[in-house]
């Protein structure tokens, strides 16, 4: 964690620019966080660079690369970036608010710690990442990509999984609150002692009913469940 140097000030926030990396390297330089508010960094090159703690409001990341960059502690708050990669990226413990971040990069990130609220991942490929601690409510991750992906004896709340590739996950004693695993591809995934009656469990194939043993359902799944046997429940 960086301390500030003696003698150093809070800067000023960046307003409404479109930044360069030169830009942002020299505003990293001071290794003081900075706050960005209403700025262009639609594909910028910010691979590597060391900006932990800074914080973004309203910005455009979109095809940004942030590759290996130091993003730890930094704060997202409605920015739009579409396609950013964040491939190798560490976020740790950051936050992400009501932004949108759809077809994203995050693979072998670390996320240790971070936190989506309200967010927009659809299509973001979160493969071999560091999840441990993450946090997500009230987010879209319709199609993403999480394989191996653990929320073991975590509480999901209005997380949407539709078509996600949740293939080895550890679902183990989750609670699912107002969730969808619609079409997810579940193979492999664990889920006993999960409470799966806060869950859409549509389109999910007769051979996954087995990873439900030791799972909590309600009637109204059991049905639907059987129904994939070809069974009517009376």
């Amino acid at each position: 964690m960086h301390a500030k140097r003696a003698g150093m000030t809070q800067p000023d926030p960046v307003h409404d620019r479109r930044l360069t990396r030169a830009d942002i390297a020299a505003l990293a330089a001071a290794a003081v966080p900075v706050v960005v508010v209403d700025c262009d960094l639609d594909e910028v090159d910010a691979s590597g660079l060391d900006l932990a703690g800074w914080r973004f409001e309203r910005c455009g990341f979109r095809h940004a690369k942030l590759t290996a960059a130091r993003l730890e502690r930094t704060q997202w708050t409605a920015c739009r970036g579409a396609f950013a990669d964040f491939l190798g990226t560490d976020l740790s413990d950051a936050a992400f608010v009501s932004s949108d971040f759809n077809n994203a990069v995050l693979r072998r990130a670390t996320l240790t710690g971070a936190s989506f609220r309200g967010c927009k991942l659809t299509g973001a490929d979160m493969s071999q990442a560091g999840m441990l601690d993450v946090v997500f409510e009230e987010t879209l991750l319709i199609s993403a990509k999480l394989p191996g992906v653990s929320f073991r004896r975590q509480t999901l709340r209005r997380v949407d999984l539709s078509y996600a590739d949740l293939g080895k996950g550890d679902f183990r004693g989750t609670m699912f609150e107002g969730c969808s695993l619609r079409d997810a591809n579940v193979v492999g995934a664990r889920f006993e002692k999960a409470d799966l009656r806060g869950a859409d469990l549509g389109g999910l194939r007769l051979i996954d009913a087995a990873l439900f043993r030791g799972a909590t359902i309600s009637p109204e799944q059991a049905g639907q469940l059987l129904g994939e046997l070809g069974l009517k429940v009376g």
